[in-house]
């Protein structure tokens, strides 16, 4: 896949999946914080999909749109349960 279509597909996947998890955790933002979470969603989405017999991303399609957006909702479970771990804990 070309950089672009990982871009592009980054960016539109990141942007779903900050919809889905918005929040006030703390987290990456903006444009960049998506696609972000987009790119690293793919490969995880990626990673995932395959290990149960699927396809990962193949270029600027719905199918790795959904893919990227499944691996960016978990980067963002793991994220936030990383994050809210580390901003609650008060040592004594």
């Amino acid at each position: 896949m070309s950089i672009v279509a990982w871009l592009v597909v980054g960016l539109i996947a990141g942007f779903l999946a900050r919809l889905v998890f918005p929040g006030e955790e703390p987290g990456p933002g903006g444009i960049v914080g998506d696609l972000i979470v987009g790119i690293v969603g793919a490969v995880i989405g990626g990673w995932v999909f395959r290990a149960f017999g699927g396809v990962g991303v193949t270029g600027i399609n719905l199918g790795s749109i959904i893919v990227a957006f499944v691996g960016g909702v978990i980067l963002l479970v793991v994220w936030r349960s990383i994050a809210g771990r580390r901003v609650g804990h008060h040592p004594v």
